[in-house]
């Protein structure tokens, strides 16, 4: 009978041969041991109408649909649908929210909450998960246990935070929830039809929105679990040296944390040393190899290997190893622009040496701290290298509650005999400055001669001025050529149904397709202001829905510091739309200047990074430390002085 509906291409439903039977007969049947069910006699004509708080109005014809369906099967058990609907209508339950999947259940469960005099509870039925391939989330999709996410260092509140965004917002452009605000929040009918899409970099965001949320102090049993899982802790430790080193390495970490595993990960390259033994195993064309072949690294590094060995270069002070981590108040810093300690700690020490060595040596800026950070820590970039430094030395230190083998321990020791190795290894061409040999032939008249007295008189006065600032000396975050910030125009604009701060844009970036963009941008502007504006937009972020909208990009734009006032970034009229933005002094030509991946600037906070850097000046141009945004028509602008750019 089933076989015979599915080829005519109707629903398979009981074809009533029993519904009707005379009475008698059936209990002959019954008496005479034969199997049988018991059906729900479905009402001729009947139609069962819900109104979904997702979907909308939904109707079946019952009889057309499932006809007289099953209550009891032959071994007497009753079917799922019975159950759950004389289970609701006993609890009064009064709202259900299911998985669309369950939709054409309601069918059936509607009609026995009928015939018992029951009321219907309010229906929701939402949409599916999606995995990332935009198939239905199953276990080949990942970690199919919340104690999974636990040990990947996930947080609870977390979890929570982000499963309501799948399929759900508040109405505003705000993703981040503590429990209690979501109860506060949550509204059914908020609930968004579109399938949800579980993202795991977008779960890592919100996460670690809240881990930037929590004290220094709240997530120590945190990170000192996940130091457990990863075995690089003693057992039996010292219970204050296992404190000092857990209290350092969540310090250290904690402003780059996406989960709590990241904090032990970190722990264990910064404690490792990275450095090949020679400067033929460098990646060629990679960062490091470059800079070495500038030619300040060997004298840098050789100078470090000397004042080491000689005992005149700082290294923590085992009576407070903690200093770079704690403020005048003891409190925990994590800024790491910020570091500890008073004028006779570990950290100034540190400072006040590379003052000397830039002095001796003739270098300043990313030429001296890249070196510097590149022969002590074996990476080229990371965390302030004090703090760095006195984390290996928590490691290091006598009776350390630190399991040195698994957690990969290389000592300052060993760093300087294999620094040593390393420097022997580097060809002469590449150990002396191009910079140096460069200022020297400069010094030189075109001709030859030597210089005149009143020209080296010059050369003297203008050597012992002061020299002006560098917005850029101390940086050592990725370089601007990171970004992709492209010239755009705004063909359309519209307000987003369910975010009261965000518009929906339309932007020409000189790709085949528009892209789609969402911006916070409309608590400040109108949408007529925006509409045919010409703006720079950061193209090389990972694709992401904001409010359930799929938004590719951010608009740049200046604000004042408290951002109360928020306004767009100017670009010149004749600029071409699609053009790459620049920045004098870097070069945005080749493999090196090209932008980095997507999943590169996301994972790696890249923006974030560079945001602190990205200014404008006392008139309003847009700057990354103090060199203009340019276009192929020129600087642009904005009517901020002294701003941000975001």
């Amino acid at each position: 009978m089933k076989a015979r509906m599915e080829a005519e291409g109707i629903p398979p439903r009981y074809d009533g041969t029993w519904r009707d039977a005379d009475p008698e007969v059936v209990k002959a049947k019954i008496d005479a041991g034969d199997p049988y069910t018991v059906r729900f006699k479905v009402p001729a004509g009947a139609r069962v109408v819900i109104d979904d708080a997702v979907r909308g109005t939904v109707s079946w014809d019952a009889e057309a649909t499932v006809g007289d369906f099953i209550l009891l099967r032959s071994s007497g058990v009753p079917v799922y649908n019975f159950c759950v609907a004389v289970d609701d209508a006993s609890m009064g339950i009064t709202t259900v929210i299911r998985a669309e999947e369950h939709l054409t259940n309601t069918l059936r469960q509607g009609l026995i909450l009928d015939a018992l005099g029951a009321p219907r509870p309010r229906y929701a039925h939402c949409s599916l998960i999606l995995g990332e391939d935009k198939q239905k989330l199953s276990k080949r999709h990942g970690a199919t246990s919340c104690n999974q996410f636990r040990l990947d260092g996930f947080l609870p509140d977390a979890m929570i935070n982000y499963l309501a965004l799948l399929g759900w917002n508040d109405g505003t452009d705000n993703e981040i929830f503590t429990r209690e605000e979501l109860i506060d929040a949550f509204d059914i009918d908020r609930i968004v039809k579109s399938p949800s899409v579980f993202d795991m970099d977008k779960l890592k965001w919100v996460n670690s929105q809240h881990l930037k949320r929590m004290e220094v102090e709240e997530i120590l049993d945190l990170v000192e679990e996940q130091l457990g899982f990863m075995g690089m802790i003693k057992e039996g430790a010292d219970e204050a040296k296992k404190s000092d080193f857990i209290f350092a390495t969540t310090a250290l970490a904690k402003q780059m944390l996406e989960t709590t595993q990241d904090a032990a990960t970190n722990a264990k390259t910064v404690l490792g040393y990275s450095l090949p033994a020679a400067f033929a195993d460098l990646e060629d064309g990679s960062e490091a190899k470059e800079m070495v072949k500038q030619g300040n690294f060997y004298g840098i590094a050789m100078k470090i290997i000397e004042m080491y060995e000689s005992g005149s270069f700082p290294t923590p002070n085992s009576s407070n190893l903690l200093a770079a981590f704690m403020d005048g108040s003891n409190k925990a810093i994590v800024e790491d622009n910020q570091v500890g300690g008073d004028e006779t700690s570990y950290p100034q020490a540190y400072k006040a040496t590379m003052k000397s060595v830039a002095k001796e040596m003739k270098v300043k800026g990313k030429n001296l701290f890249h070196p510097v950070r590149l022969a002590l820590t074996g990476e080229m970039s990371g965390q302030d290298v004090t703090k760095q430094m006195s984390l290996l030395a928590l490691a290091s230190e006598d009776d350390t509650a630190v399991n040195a083998e698994a957690a990969d321990v290389v000592t300052i020791e060993a760093r300087m005999e294999k620094l040593k190795g390393f420097c022997d290894s580097i060809p002469e061409e590449f150990r002396a400055s191009k910079q140096a040999a460069s200022d020297d032939a400069a010094n030189r008249s075109k001709d030859g001669k030597k210089q005149t007295k009143a020209e080296e008189e010059a050369a003297a006065a203008a050597a012992a001025a002061p020299a002006v600032a560098d917005p850029l000396d101390g940086y050592e975050g990725p370089p601007i050529t990171a970004l992709d910030i492209r010239v755009g125009r705004i063909n359309k604009v519209w307000v987003h149904e369910e975010a009261d701060k965000l518009f929906c844009e339309e932007i020409d970036v000189g790709e085949d397709e528009p892209r789609q963009i969402a911006s916070g941008l409309r608590p400040y502007m109108n949408a007529e202001d925006l509409e045919g504006r010409m703006v720079l937009v950061l193209c090389n972020l990972k694709a992401r829905k904001l409010a359930g909208f799929p938004s590719h990009g951010m608009v740049l734009c200046a604000s004042n510091e408290d951002h109360s006032v928020v306004k767009l970034v100017s670009v010149p009229v004749e600029a071409k739309i699609g053009e790459r933005v620049t920045v004098p002094g870097f070069d945005f030509e080749g493999e090196e200047g090209a932008p980095f991946a997507e999943n590169k600037v996301g994972k790696k906070k890249v923006f974030e990074k560079i945001a602190p850097f990205l200014q404008t000046s006392e008139y309003g141009v847009p700057t990354f430390g103090g060199r203009p945004l340019l276009t192929s028509a020129g600087v642009c602008t904005s009517p901020i002085n002294k701003g941000s750019v975001s």
